[in-house]
């Protein structure tokens, strides 16, 4: 059995990031800590003052091979791997001059700054550590003697530890241990990933996936639900790169429906126009595009006043400070751009627990990226939805085409609803949306419940008619009967875009032509659930 606490007396210290790595170090040998190092971090250390033996004066082997060989040897592992309290492995130590290892420090070669970088192949295989993450694994293992470091940010809590009590205790190797396995584990799936595309592997056999932790966070989707939030290591504009200038932390659900509003909102290129998007439980309530934020922002709000009230409002252009007064006018809980003006900040500053966001850009909405979905006994896995379709990729089906003014709001509306729980209706008018039907199990409610909506704008703006009169409506997906159309038509839509490919597309279409409407297949579904 291991002591209470396990004094340091050896450090093999070998490292990338060099952060704090002099002040540390300093502080190891104050406590007559022995350091033993390699490479860069000896010279470093050495550099500062410090004492330093090198490995190669404990393994009697030179680092070779452009220093893809130095710590795989038993001399390291076995003062890593040694049971202190196991006679063998003492006389083994013993026999051949194994000297313990007491603390390991290491982080590893940076692949994925090197992947990010777009680094070559042959870069990125030259930057996949061996020896760091061997002798990572064995000190964790051993983690009833061995205390182990692979990040920065426990150079502290180790000095902290070994001042209070001497030494480490065992729940502190524990949890050192615990934080290690994680590090090679999300090291290896970052290899893994990366070279699964780099030779083409569309489905390798296995997969892994990991994170590192942003926040804890009070609870999940409910208060009985515990939850947390991880990053990927993604440079992506959103929510998990964003910086916070003020309000309380994020909730579980406000990240999810902030990510949702960022990345719908990023359909609409900054270069383009204004845009906003207001959500709520991941649904966009209402989104526009204008000549200004604030009219931008005025028109989603408008769309449904209702749903807008405590909602996440997002912006595709830094926020100016009219815009941020009138977004103070109701309860909103997050707002999220790529920047903000001062006077943007100090309108805010008044209202404390607004969640206030910038990104510094919109994230690029064709990259290519993978996403993951949890099911009992697994995940599911697929491509992000970056399918995009232009005015010409359009083809109009019904004997009347579309106006020009038809087929911006068509292609509009076509943005919109596929960031729309399917099955997803969108009203559009005049670069707004004007009813939204969202994640119904009919299509034909969806369609009404968007017309529906719309009266309710119509009554709240003082409107004569439903604005859904002299609309567009975009379908995420086909409409299998022509109910669904007839609805629209109805309701006063004047076209329609939709993916086509039923069997009934003849029906559908006899339908528009016999409402006078114009419509337009995409080719393209965009189901959402």
């Amino acid at each position: 059995m291991s002591l209470p606490v396990t004094p340091i007396k050896r450090a093999l210290i070998s490292v990338s990031d060099k952060t704090g790595l002099v002040e540390f170090a300093t502080a190891l040998a104050g406590q007559g800590v022995e350091i033993l190092s390699t490479g860069g971090t000896a010279a470093a250390l050495r550099q500062a003052g410090l004492a330093v033996r090198d490995v190669a004066e404990v393994t009697h082997f030179p680092e070779m091979m452009d220093g893809r060989v130095k710590t795989l040897h038993p001399a390291v592992h076995g003062g890593l791997l040694a049971l202190r309290d196991n006679a063998e492995h003492r006389a083994a130590m013993s026999a051949h001059n194994i000297p313990e290892i007491d603390l390991l420090v290491v982080n590893l070669y940076p692949f994925e700054a090197t992947v990010a970088a777009g680094a070559s192949y042959d870069d990125c295989i030259e930057n996949i550590d061996i020896g760091g993450p061997a002798m990572i694994r064995a000190a964790a293992k051993n983690h009833g003697f061995v205390s182990v470091v692979v990040d920065v940010e426990d150079y502290a809590a180790l000095l902290n530890e070994m001042g209070e009590h001497g030494g480490t205790r065992l729940a502190f190797r524990q949890g050192l241990a615990q934080t290690a396995y994680a590090r090679t584990a999300a090291y290896d799936a970052a290899v893994s990933t990366w070279m699964a595309g780099a030779i083409g592997a569309e489905n390798p056999r296995r997969r892994a996936q990991a994170g590192t932790l942003a926040q804890s966070l009070r609870y999940g989707e409910n208060p009985h639900q515990a939850a947390a939030f991880y990053t990927d290591g993604t440079a992506r504009p959103g929510v998990a790169s964003a910086k916070q200038h003020q309000g309380k932390e994020l909730s579980y659900n406000n990240i999810n429906d902030t990510d949702a509003a960022f990345e719908l909102v990023a359909e609409f290129a900054s270069e383009d126009g204004p845009a906003c998007a207001i959500i709520k439980h991941a649904n966009p309530c209402g989104v526009a595009r204008a000549s200004s934020l604030l009219e931008a922002y005025r028109a989603a709000y408008h769309c449904d006043q209702t749903s807008a009230f405590g909602g996440i409002v997002a912006l595709n252009g830094a926020l100016d400070g009219e815009t941020a007064a009138a977004i103070c006018e109701i309860f909103t809980e997050v707002v999220i751009a790529p920047g903000v003006s001062e006077a943007a900040r100090e309108v805010f500053a008044a209202k404390k627990n607004l969640r206030l966001l910038t990104t510094g850009g919109l994230p690029n909405m064709r990259a290519a990226a993978q996403v993951w979905r949890q099911v009992s006994g697994g995940y599911l896995v697929q491509d992000r939805d970056t399918g995009h379709i232009s005015a010409d990729e359009l083809k109009v089906v019904s004997k009347r085409a579309p106006s020009p003014a038809e087929l911006a709001d068509l292609l509009f509306a076509w943005r919109v609803a596929k960031h729309v729980k399917s099955n997803a209706i969108v009203y559009a008018k005049d670069g707004a949306t004007v009813g939204i039907g969202a994640g119904q199990m009919s299509r034909v409610d969806s369609t009404r419940i968007a017309a529906r909506k719309a009266e309710d704008m119509a009554q709240n703006l003082g409107l004569k008619q439903s604005p859904t009169i002299g609309s567009v409506v975009a379908s995420d997906a086909f409409f299998p009967f022509a109910d669904g159309l007839i609805t629209a038509a109805e309701a006063g839509a004047t076209a329609i875009i939709q993916p086509g490919g039923s069997m009934r597309d003849d029906e559908v279409i006899a339908a528009a032509d016999a409402a006078g409407l114009a419509m337009v297949f995409t080719g393209m579904r965009h189901f959402r659930h």
